[in-house]
Formats: C-alpha cells, sequence, structure tokens
C-alpha cells in the first residue's frame, strides 16, 4: 500500500455527465495499481457504486441511521466492492420529504462519528457529488477540509460546460478558506463537432488545465450493463489504459489550476 498521506478527491460536473462511471472506474484502477481507494457517492439516488458492487445497490448511511439508529457501527456503512473498492453510499431522504442537502451533511458528520477513515485506512477518498449543485450539503465535499482537489467532468455540450463554469467559480470562492483546489477538467467525450477545440476554448476562459480525455465508447454500456467496471467485464478495452493514466495523473497531483 501507498505511504502517502491520505488524498480526498471530488468529482463534479453537470448531471448525467458520466461521474459515477468515471468515479468507479478510477477507483478501480487504483486499488488495481495498489492503493487503498474509499469511493463515497454523494447523490440521492445512491447509484454511484453500483458499477463495483456487480449492480447490486448497497444499503445508504442515511438508511442505516434510519434503521440502526444507536446500534451502527463503521462496518454497517463500508461494503468491499470490485478489486477491494471500499464503497459507500450518502443516501437522501424519502423522495418529497427532507433536504438532500442536510442529507449529505449527515452522512458526512456520522462517517466522522464512526471513524470510518480511522478504521479502513484508505489511501484516497474520492467523492463523487450531484450534478452542478454546488451550494449547501453537495458542497461539502469542497469545504470544511473533505476533499483536497476537485475534478469537474464534462463534455463539449453547452450546459455541460456552463455548470463546469459555477463549479469552477464555487471552488475558487472557497480557496481563500485554505479548502480544494481545482485539479482540472476531465473530457468524457460525447463526439460532438469540434469537442475538444470547444472545450480547450472554454478551459482557457475558465484557466483550468485539461487533464484526461475519454473516448465514447460502447465498452462503457457493456461494462454496465453487467454491472461493473470496465477492467472487471472487458478487461481488454482501450478504456482500461484510458482510465489507468487518469487515476495515475489524479494520484500525481493533477496539473495545478
Amino acid at each position: 500500500m501507498s505511504a502517502k498521506p491520505l488524498r480526498k478527491i471530488a468529482f463534479y460536473g453537470k448531471g448525467g455527465i458520466g461521474k459515477s462511471t468515471t468515479a468507479a472506474n478510477v477507483s478501480a484502477a487504483l486499488c488495481r495499481a495498489g492503493y487503498r481507494a474509499l469511493q463515497i457517492g454523494c447523490d440521492p439516488k445512491s447509484d454511484s457504486t453500483k458499477n463495483l458492487t456487480g449492480g447490486r445497490r448497497v444499503a445508504t448511511v442515511l438508511e442505516q441511521i434510519r434503521a440502526r439508529k444507536d446500534d451502527l457501527a463503521a462496518r454497517d456503512l463500508v461494503n468491499e466492492g470490485y478489486g477491494g473498492v471500499l464503497c459507500v453510499e450518502a443516501g437522501g431522504p424519502t423522495p418529497g420529504q427532507g433536504c438532500a442537502g442536510r442529507g449529505i451533511i449527515s452522512a458526512f458528520e456520522k462517517l466522522e462519528a464512526l471513524r470510518v477513515f480511522e478504521i479502513y485506512q484508505p489511501d484516497v477518498v474520492l467523492y463523487d457529488v450531484l450534478g452542478d449543485v454546488v451550494c449547501g450539503g453537495f458542497a461539502m465535499p469542497i469545504r470544511r477540509g473533505y476533499a483536497q482537489e476537485v475534478y469537474i467532468i464534462s463534455s463539449g455540450e453547452m450546459m455541460s460546460l456552463y455548470a463546469a463554469g459555477n463549479i469552477a467559480q464555487a471552488v475558487r470562492g472557497f480557496a481563500g478558506h485554505g479548502y480544494a483546489r481545482l485539479g482540472g477538467l476531465i473530457l468524457n467525450r460525447k463526439e460532438i463537432p469540434n469537442e475538444r477545440g470547444v472545450v480547450l476554448d472554454a478551459c482557457r476562459e475558465l484557466n483550468i488545465p485539461l487533464v484526461a480525455e475519454i473516448p465514447r465508447s460502447a465498452d462503457i454500456q457493456r461494462a454496465e450493463d453487467y454491472g461493473g467496471t470496465v477492467f472487471e467485464t472487458v478487461p481488454d478495452s482501450p478504456l482500461c489504459g484510458v482510465y489507468a493514466q487518469l487515476a495515475k495523473t489524479i494520484m500525481d497531483g493533477g496539473i495545478a489550476a
């Protein structure tokens, strides 16, 4: 295992842009490289880690709090997935009831109270955060020292890049408090015309580096149909090398914005 201090990474981006797919494959790549990775899904849908658990939905932190109350231990919140990736889903309130952002805060507080990080001792924690919401509980990973670095996932589509701009502004707004820095932008290609050029222009405007490009590939859907990562289900896919390089870039510190 790595002797480096705990690394704390957050993935943000427009809803549906491929954050969970990217997070799961990067987590798998990290474990294959010898790191102990903990992935925390921060979306009320609670589907961030399903491709690490054979498509199986795991019990969320909020569900376990409601069900077990004071009889709750760290082992009730953490599930081991493919390659040894530790999987946690924060969860959310009953639809139509309660505040999802407040639920994220409660989940994070419980993970701290039960000393999950100390017990499982990951080398890297990867937060997969809901859409482009950067207020309230969904801003938690870029506040209070939860995440050290933020990577924005975007395609070349206008709304995706608009969300990227909002996220970059939010991260920089917190920078003065010593919170997370921008690690860079990850292009998850949709193969729209001149996509790379459009994204590079946006990166220059936002003053953030383009750190990786993930090509559009049927291997992603093939892997997800089996409830797995490309490493597990399509091991000969070129995407395995793409995700392995992205994991290395992240652990090498990315490219400072």
